[in-house]
Formats: structure tokens, C-alpha cells, sequence
């Protein structure tokens, strides 16, 4: 394979990345939660001046739980396609896909808590 066909790929499937993450954001009411809460948190971070490090932090929680968020909309789609009658099994997937952006979501706001608690006090004080 040479070097033109691995970068023109790369870009297509760039490109369905692109379209699976809008697809995402146009259609799943949980990822539109998830991003309203980021854009939140976002402007939170400018209006406090967090720090780098607080910046990084936040950004990685929220890509993982935008991620994992995706992740388990995909394992639903993909259940609900190979079974769509109601299954206790493959509802167990799918309780577990839930419970790890539920963990996932916990930290992230314990994190944010971490971050934003001590900034906030600053206005009371």
C-alpha cells in the first residue's frame, strides 16, 4: 500500500467519523445532554480561568463521556438489530453499556466538583 492510499484512508474514514459523531449529536438525546453540559462546563472554565491542568483534565472527561456515550448508543442500536423482541440477556448488555457511562459520569462530575468547588467559594468570600 503506498503512502497516497493509506493518507486518502485515512481521510475517508475521517470522514465517517465526522458523520457518525454528527449523527450523534443530531439524533441522541443523551449525547445533546452530554453536549449541552460540555459547552456548561466550557464556558465555566473561561469564566473561572482554570488552570492547564484543570483544562486537560476537563477536556479528557469530557471526550470520555461523549465517547463511552457513543459506545453504548452503538451497543443499543446493534442489540435492538439483532434482537428486537424483548431478550433478559441481551438487556444485560445493555444495562452494563448504561452502567459504565453512569460510572464514567460520576467521576467526571466528582472531577468537576474537585475543579469548580474552590472557585466557586471564591464569590462568596
Amino acid at each position: 500500500m503506498g503512502l497516497g492510499t493509506f493518507i486518502s484512508g485515512r481521510i475517508k474514514g475521517m470522514g465517517y467519523a465526522i458523520k457518525g459523531a454528527w449523527l450523534l449529536l443530531r439524533t441522541e438525546a443523551s449525547i445533546k445532554a452530554q453536549f449541552a453540559i460540555a459547552i456548561a462546563v466550557t464556558i465555566a472554565g473561561f469564566y473561572f480561568d482554570i488552570t492547564t491542568t484543570e483544562w486537560i483534565i476537563q477536556i479528557i472527561c469530557i471526550g470520555l463521556i461523549m465517547s463511552l456515550e457513543g459506545m453504548n448508543t452503538a451497543v443499543e442500536a446493534l442489540a435492538d438489530y439483532i434482537q428486537p423482541d424483548h431478550d433478559p440477556k441481551i438487556g444485560h448488555l445493555k444495562d452494563i453499556a448504561a452502567g459504565a457511562v453512569f460510572i464514567t459520569a460520576i467521576v467526571a462530575v466528582i472531577i468537576g466538583a474537585i475543579i469548580y468547588i474552590p472557585y466557586i467559594k471564591t464569590l462568596f468570600s
